[in-house]
């Protein structure tokens, strides 16, 4: 029987915190078919992990390739493996929700891709996210600092101003100009060009994004300008001269004025910690979100939104939350990485730390149908996480219904200031 706590959780409005979701017209222009619909997200690296090689996966994805049969067969094999990993599960998802297939076999998705063309019509993309997916907004990092108005949606695709070339220690000077019209010279002049960045986009923008755990490690330490001078000299002059600690000042910098402009503009500035997406290139050390601390100590004025659950170590995430009052937490993508291991993080993190700092969906990916597939599998499991607080006697239905509604929806409205920023996009068409 389906409880009142379920049902909540599965019909009402979910909020996405994180994306990476194409623009409309690049969506219709160049629409996936099947096997890009359903393997165009995070499961390729599971499949590579599992055995499969980095050919048959190129060619999976490849939809300019008509043979929809030898496609899937080249990674059958590894499929079966990953069928049951977090990815796995949203595959199959996307399988039943879009095209009404109980299981992925050859013949099924020959027959099945005739409904793919219908998906790539203008405002399918929002259609599938808004109605199907019952998603209140979506909050887009689109890796560019330009913040757009979406005329299908103004108030529905919010985005990022991106912030990870400049946290990395290696920024598009010249892009930057060209986006600022501020000429780079010197570090002043790159100082203005930031803050010229905020004073157009900040209005629009939800948040400032960085991934730059990707390429450094999250540890900061506070620089001078006269440091941060002499590593963007050399940036300017030979950037394959630069060392890895100049990078890494001139990047401490950078993300130190990125977060100084977001407390300006009361901006959330959100960090990726932990788990790469990919496979075969994670250095575990760069990851960890405890290497935050002395950024957190420093700028207690600001809203540090930290994501993915710093999988796997998110203990010391919680911890954070739980010390820092500048800190929160968004959930975005950990179901699909390992669903177990969230469920459970929600349930620590209810009995330690502040209910109001913690976001529990972002699909984290660029097609609509893998975001409805992730908006699912997080409702699916942070159902089963908070009926099991209610089925052990650690929190009554009305509790549990009062904390999904903040995790799901009110948290977001608050931290992100949703209302405001809706109202400003929706003037802006």
């Amino acid at each position: 029987m389906t409880t009142k706590l379920a049902h909540f959780i599965q019909n009402s409005p979910l909020c996405s915190t994180h994306e990476h979701l194409e623009y409309e017209q690049m969506y219709t222009e160049n629409p996936p078919d099947i096997l890009r619909n359903l393997f165009h997200n995070y499961v390729p690296a599971d499949l590579v992990t599992a055995g499969a090689s980095l050919d048959a996966v190129d060619a999976l994805l490849d939809k300019d390739n008509p043979d929809i049969r030898g496609r899937f067969e080249g990674v059958k094999d590894a499929w079966d493996a990953v069928r049951h990993t977090g990815y796995g599960e949203a595959v199959q998802i996307i399988a039943k929700e879009i095209y009404g297939m109980d299981e992925l076999t050859a013949q099924g998705l020959e027959t099945a891709q005739a409904k793919s063309a219908a998906l790539g019509q203008p405002g399918e993309r929002l259609r599938i996210l808004r109605d199907v997916a019952n998603l209140d907004h979506v909050q887009t990092d689109h890796m560019k600092r330009p913040v757009p108005v979406e005329t299908p949606g103004p108030d529905f695709f919010l985005y990022d101003i991106n912030w990870a070339n400049l946290c990395s220690g290696t920024p598009d000077l010249g892009t930057l100009a060209d986006e600022t019209g501020v000429a780079i010279f010197s570090l002043a002049d790159l100082q203005d060009a930031m803050t010229a960045t905020f004073a157009q986009h900040a209005e629009r923008a939800v948040a400032v994004k960085s991934q730059h755990a990707y390429s450094r490690t999250l540890r900061w330490q506070e620089r001078t300008d006269e440091e941060a001078a002499k590593a963007l000299a050399t940036w300017q002059r030979d950037p394959t001269a630069m060392t890895e600690s100049e990078r890494l000042c001139l990047g401490d910098w950078c993300w130190a004025k990125g977060v100084e402009l977001s407390i300006d503009y009361n901006l959330p500035f959100k960090i990726h910690t932990g788990y790469y997406a990919g496979h075969s290139r994670m250095p575990v050390d760069y990851i960890k979100s405890g290497h935050l601390c002395p950024l957190l100590a420093k700028y207690l004025d600001a809203k540090f939104v930290l994501m993915h659950i710093a999988y796997p170590y998110s203990e010391e995430l919680i911890a954070l939350a739980k010390h820092y009052p500048n800190v929160s937490v968004d959930l975005c993508w950990a179901w699909s990485i390992n669903p177990f291991s969230t469920g459970d993080f929600i349930r620590r993190y209810i009995h330690a730390a502040p209910a109001n700092k913690l976001f529990v969906f972002g699909g984290d990916t660029h097609l609509p149908a893998a975001t409805l597939a992730y908006s699912r599998q997080a409702r699916n499991w942070f159902t089963r996480a908070m009926q099991a607080e209610v089925d052990e006697g650690l929190l009554t239905e009305a509790e549990a219904i009062a904390l999904a509604e903040r995790f799901m929806l009110k948290n977001q409205y608050a931290y992100f200031n949703l209302e405001e920023k809706k109202a400003i996009l929706r003037d802006a068409t």
